[in-house]
């Protein structure tokens, strides 16, 4: 798994509990999915479609940096599947896994539309051709 993104923690991302919340974190890990999937189908118009089992294993207090984790699980007709795993990037506890996200690319009318895309491709590799 590729870790591609940090967080730090701050005061307006804790819950009740004065850790990280939930939503904050499964709005960070949406936006990431969201971003590796447009740069992985070259086009701006991908949506998420499905999140499954999303399983909180640890937390995380102020002044602490996640990393997200994501990894590609299966390129559909349509669509990206991927699996997440955000951890506190100084200890390496696991904070969530999330299985599968489906990500959808559209056309301009907003409809599903084949990628033609069958394995991950790096901007490096691109930029050599």
């Amino acid at each position: 798994m590729r870790f591609h993104t940090r967080k730090w923690v701050k005061p307006e991302d804790l819950n009740a509990n004065e850790t990280l919340f939930g939503g904050t974190l499964l709005a960070w890990i949406d936006e990431e999915c969201a971003l590796y999937s447009i740069i992985q189908l070259e086009n701006k118009k991908v949506v998420t479609k499905y999140i499954s089992e999303i399983n909180f294993m640890s937390t995380a207090k102020q002044g602490d940096i996640v990393e997200i984790g994501i990894e590609v699980v299966r390129f559909g007709k349509t669509s990206l599947t991927l699996n997440c795993e955000v951890r506190n990037k100084m200890t390496h506890d696991t904070i969530v896994t999330v299985d599968n996200i489906i990500m959808v690319n559209l056309d301009e009318n907003g409809k599903a539309s084949p990628h033609g895309k069958t394995k991950v491709e790096y901007v490096k590799d691109r930029l050599a051709n």
